[in-house]
């Protein structure tokens, strides 16, 4: 069986389309390998799926490209598709507003009206993000919860994606299941999230930035245990009446603070951190916590990566990638 992932160059999606081949599936790959960050981390994850062979294929095209996704996805005979490729970042949103237009709400279009047309899909699984809570107070962050304060257009798009979602499930009977990540990091990580960027900072001894002054609190979760989460929401799509779209959260039900991932990061460079305190920066949020309760009951979803385990992980990983 044959599941397309987009975003198969990105973190989260060259760790979902590993664990797929490893499992016996095919998996078709859709990814315009963008220089968001760096090209040669998001070509080195490439080059380790290629070592599957025919298991693996990469479409490269953009997802905002009139008829580029539909077309890969007549072609590939996939009847499922993990739906990953995205423009993330909370602050880069503010400076490239049009950015997050393009590829989260034209580019999710494109996907949901390619799987509504192509007609033998059993299961569109999307990602949204924690960042949908906004300026919710109310801890933890409930799937149940209103969505409708957004701190960052990133937040917007990915909330505004979740009704498109909604709609096409009610309209058109397409099965979906949408995913809030909550703070993900790991081996093969991003480079503009704080594990990579704090690591780096310690190790080359640069002062890293904390905003709000340290006292921000993050439900962290290793990628092993989202990708777990993913492949279970796969395996398990919404049936019954109605409009057939799910969202949970997939977090790992713990919100750290700050400052303690930071001294993990110490703990496994043996390294003393040179912090630069700051002020809360826009469109940012004092924490998040994931409640996890209905992920747990309706997907069997159990994160089992606590920070003290998964910092040691990435900054092992990080070592040997940058050769340090």
């Amino acid at each position: 069986m044959t599941v397309l992932v987009t975003g198969a160059a990105g973190f989260i999606g060259s760790h979902v389309s590993e664990a797929l081949i490893a499992r016996g599936e095919r998996v078709v790959g859709f990814d315009v390998v963008n220089a968001y960050y760096d090209p040669k981390l998001k070509q080195a994850r490439l080059d380790r799926l290629a070592r599957h062979g025919e298991a693996f294929r990469l479409v490269k095209a953009p997802l905002e490209e009139d008829g580029a996704f539909a077309r890969a996805l007549a072609e590939s005979g996939a009847d499922r598709v993990v739906h990953l490729a995205a423009q993330a970042g909370v602050r880069h949103s503010i400076e490239h507003p049009g950015d997050y237009i393009r590829s989260n709400l034209i580019g999710h279009f494109n996907v949901v009206e390619a799987c509504r047309r192509h007609g033998a899909i059993r299961h569109l699984v999307y990602a949204s993000s924690s960042s949908v809570y906004g300026g919710n107070t109310k801890l933890p962050f409930s799937v149940d919860d209103k969505v409708d304060s957004p701190v960052s257009l990133y937040a917007a798009t990915k909330a505004a994606d979740e009704l498109i979602s909604h709609s096409y499930s009610h309209l058109y009977g397409l099965p979906q299941t949408g995913l809030r990540f909550f703070t993900v990091y790991g081996p093969w990580g991003r480079p503009d999230m704080s594990a990579y960027i704090f690591t780096r900072a310690v190790l080359e001894g640069r002062p890293i930035q904390v905003f709000n002054n340290g006292d921000m609190k993050r439900d962290f979760t290793y990628v092993d245990d989202i990708v777990a989460g993913i492949i279970a929401a796969l395996d398990r799509p919404p049936a019954g009446a109605g409009a057939r779209h799910r969202r949970y959260n997939l977090g790992n039900h713990r919100s750290e603070p700050l400052m303690r991932f930071i001294g993990e990061i110490e703990r496994a460079t043996n390294r003393k951190a040179v912090i630069e305190f700051l002020p809360m920066q826009p469109g940012d949020v004092k924490e998040t916590y994931a409640d996890i309760e209905a992920s747990r009951r309706d997907l069997g979803f159990e994160p089992k990566t606590p920070i003290d385990e998964g910092i040691p992980r990435f900054v092992d990983w990080f070592r040997k990638y940058h050769g340090v």
